[in-house]
């Protein structure tokens, strides 16, 4: 499983990390117990080399490029230099896999022509797509190039098969990638439900996240903080509430080049008089995010686009009933009017709304807090795991 651009052990929510690396890792994971050995390929950042990152669990940091994080729209460049380390590593005593699995479009450019060299069955997932992120940009994003555009159609058509993340972003790689029907499936992400999970005592560690003891409904806006994120609007949606307001966490740390951004966001907080209501609470392990679930009200995906949504899943688990725009796999990923509610509309006052709604009728939040739950239990990351052996044994000829 290959990984360019971030490694699958990053803390999600720092750098270029997200949902997918948790994806990665946990699939990984599932998969060692059904018997596969994997090994997860992605740039060294600093040294070089090779580790056990858990049971039958090898990860390769391969060096291309300059030490240190590089900005994802600059990584392309390297795409050869890691495709040849990457050539060296799986063909060594002749071809090492028996299938390479690409994640995102970078990794796909760099490691399709080794598959091809080695006649090793190729796979590739996107998790987010040019196309799709382009149709809904944020105020001040810049488009994604051509390059991306026609990296992706290249990949779609010349993979062996190509696994979709949701519904949605199949239908964007059918209409808006041109690709073929016949190589797409469709495999959610997963959760791990004995670490999110509802009924946990977690005021003693949530009080360390805000220093005071809270005695008021926290709600958590949880990504990267960079604009396609959204985090404005939360924000926005916060000054839009009547006082006494709830308690906004945000968790997460920019990218590269988004430090902008953050100081954007703290501005805006203090312009629009609710710095007292906001935490900043920079990147946060499995284990603090979980902790953090578990002591909030709802949840927030205040995204552009997404192709799924890990985290409105993890807050599922949790018993968290999510808001959150409605676009791309959140659909899927949040029930309407079931397990959350989804915004049509980027207007704050919408926003305000649909939280005040949830955190103002206990009756529904426990109805919606049960069926997310409830949901969250139909997608483990063995089901996601099971679904990729199946992907990966259809391209089988021997």
């Amino acid at each position: 499983m290959v990984s360019m651009h971030t490694s699958p052990d990053a803390v999600p929510g720092s750098a270029e990390s997200g949902g997918m690396t948790v994806s990665l890792l946990e699939t990984a994971r599932e998969l060692v117990a059904r018997g596969v050995e994997v090994d997860l390929v992605t740039r060294a950042t600093g040294e070089a080399g090779s580790r056990a990152i858990a049971p039958g669990v090898t990860l390769h940091a391969l060096r291309a490029g300059p030490i240190g994080v590089v900005a994802e729209e600059q990584l392309a460049v390297f795409s050869d230099e890691f495709g040849e380390e990457f050539a060296r590593l799986a063909g060594r005593d002749g071809p090492r896999y028996d299938v390479i699995h690409s994640h995102f479009w970078l990794s796909g450019i760099a490691t399709l022509p080794v598959a091809i060299e080695l006649g090793v069955p190729f796979v590739q997932s996107f998790y987010s797509l040019a196309a799709m992120k382009n149709g809904s940009l944020a105020p001040g994003e810049a488009p994604q190039g051509e390059r991306r555009l026609w990296s992706e159609r290249y990949l779609a058509n010349q993979a062996d098969a190509i696994v979709a993340n949701s519904a949605a972003e199949a239908t964007t790689l059918i209409d808006g990638v041109g690709a073929p029907v016949a190589k797409l499936w469709v495999v959610p992400p997963g959760v791990d439900g004995e670490r999110f999970h509802s009924g946990r005592d977690s005021s003693a560690s949530v009080h360390g996240f805000f220093g005071v003891p809270l005695d008021r409904p926290v709600i958590a806006v949880i990504g990267r903080l960079q604009p396609p994120k959204g985090q404005e609007l939360a924000i926005r949606a916060l000054a839009a509430m009547p006082e006494p307001r709830p308690l906004l966490a945000v968790v997460g740390e920019p990218t590269a080049s988004d430090d902008a951004y953050v100081a954007h966001l703290h501005a805006l907080a203090a312009a629009l008089g609710v710095t007292a209501d906001v935490r900043f609470l920079g990147g946060l392990d499995r284990a603090e995010l979980s902790t953090l679930l578990a002591a909030s009200s709802v949840a927030l995906v205040p995204s552009f686009s997404e192709t799924f949504g890990l985290v409105a899943l993890e807050a599922a688990a949790t018993g968290v009933p999510v808001v959150a725009t409605a676009v791309g796999g959140l659909g899927e990923a949040v029930l309407h009017g079931e397990t959350g509610l989804l915004v049509a509309t980027r207007e704050p006052e919408d926003w305000a709304r649909a939280i005040g709604t949830l955190l103002g009728d206990d009756a529904l939040h426990g109805r919606m807090a049960a069926s997310a739950r409830k949901h969250a239990e139909g997608l483990s990351w063995g089901a996601t795991a099971t679904s990729l052996l199946g992907v990966y044994a259809s391209l089988q000829t021997g």
